[in-house]
This record gives structure tokens, sequence and C-alpha cells, in this order.
């Protein structure tokens, strides 16, 4: 990769990690737009990693209190609980994803699909519950939303929000509990994936990229949950179904 190359990808990946847009359907999608070879699914994790310190140095405080003060190690279990779900399907489904799941036709079907899904949460969710609110139940049953992120085109933030909206959770708090529960799992799958780098893990670009996706991620988490205390997720549906209708017609 060029430096231009891993510094679009990277904010690119900062965009859109944590907008419920999926990130993982934009770096594929980006590279065949500029005509560039596909960076493969071991460097997209490891843009992840960049994205992932953005989140920590956002949430520093949050993690913090979690591991250091007792009446929250069970909050803690919680999050390990409600990460093995993307973790198991993780490793039964990885080669599948990579080699049939990563083509235009599949990720625009599921832009679509789960776009109306987010649209339809975000209208009948009733937002009556807080972060106070969250227990073990909640906890897994979003984990598990949290593992159908691991097809293109699904998004992570999105399906996890979607999941909090639909049991009843404010939107600034599903948001904010779908970027607490995204570092167990990236920071696994980051750590699988490592060993696959090889040399790219050692190129200046490959940094530029991590960078640029860590600076652009931290300015977008403080942007959209500032924006959720008022604002609503339609806009997100509508851009996920428009993005993926026009991918299928462009598929004619």
């Amino acid at each position: 990769m060029s430096h231009l190359q891993a510094a679009v990808l990277g904010v690119v990946q900062g965009l859109t990690e944590f907008l419920p847009v999926s990130s993982s359907a934009h770096l594929i999608l980006v590279p065949r737009l500029f005509g560039w070879p596909d960076q493969g699914l071991a460097a997209d994790v490891a843009l992840h990693w960049g994205t992932m310190a953005g989140l920590l140095a956002y949430f520093w405080k949050d993690w913090w209190k979690i591991l250091k003060e007792r009446e929250q190690r069970r909050f803690l279990l919680w999050l390990v609980l409600a990460s093995v779900p993307a973790a198991v399907l993780g490793l039964l489904v990885k080669d599948f994803v990579e080699t049939a799941c990563r083509g235009v036709g599949p990720v625009s079907v599921t832009l679509v699909a789960f776009g109306l899904l987010l649209g339809w949460a975000d209208r009948v969710g009733s937002r009556a519950r807080g972060w106070e609110s969250l227990d073990l139940k909640t906890c897994v049953l979003i984990g598990l939303a949290q593992a159908l992120a691991l097809f293109p085109g699904v998004s992570r933030s999105g399906v996890t929000i979607t999941a909090g909206l639909f049991l009843g959770l404010k939107r600034e708090d599903a948001a904010r509990f779908s970027f607490v529960l995204a570092v167990p799992v990236v920071f696994g799958a980051g750590i699988l994936e490592f060993k696959h780098l090889g040399e790219i893990a050692l190129t200046p670009p490959f940094w530029t990229a991590v960078i640029a996706a860590a600076l652009t991620g931290f300015a977008v988490i403080a942007g959209f949950l500032r924006y959720l205390r008022s604002g609503s997720l339609l806009a997100f549906a509508v851009y996920r179904v428009l993005l993926g209708l026009l991918l299928l017609a462009m598929l004619r």
C-alpha cells in the first residue's frame, strides 16, 4: 500500500467503524472504486486495531473503573460472556466469510436488510432504559447479535445498536454499550490475525493507516454519541439502503 491508500483506508475505517453503516462493506468497496487491490481480511482486522486504540482512548475512564472496582467485576464477566458468540462463530466461519462473503452482491444484500432492521428498531424501540439497567440477559442478547457482524455489510455497531434499541435501551446508551463491547472481540480478532499480516505490519504505510483510523475513530465516537442524545438513526438506515440498492443496480 502507498501512504495515500493507507491514509484513505484508515480514515474510511475510522469513519465507518462506529457509525452503523458497516466498515467492512466500505473497506471492500472503496478499493474497488479507486482500482486498488483488495487489502484482505487480515489488513481489515489490523485497521480495527487503529479504531480500538481510539476506542480505548475515549473510554479509558470507563475501562479503568470496570477493571479497578470490585462491584464492576460482574459487568466485566457479562462482557466476556457477551463476546463468546462472536468468538465461536468467527472460528467456525472465518474461511467462508473471507472467500464467499466479500463480494459486492452479498454486501449489498446485508446493507439493505440490516439497514431496514435498524430503521425499524429506531422507530419501535421504547428507549426507556439507560446504562444502569443493563443486566446479563441484555448483554448476552446484544452479544448474540454482534456475532452476525462477521458477515460484511452487517455492521458490528449497527447490529448491536439495533439489538439494544429492540431491548428498550436509549440510543446513546445502546451505542455506548456497543462501543465498550467491541473491545474484547476486536482485540481477540486482532491477536488471531496478527500472525498472518507478515511484512505488511512492518511497513510505514501500515502504521499510517492505523494512526489515521485511531484519530478519525476517536473523533467519530465523540460526535456520534453527542448526536444520539437528541438525533435519530433514520438517516443512517436510509444511507445503508440506498447504498445497497445502488450496488445491486451496478451488478446488472
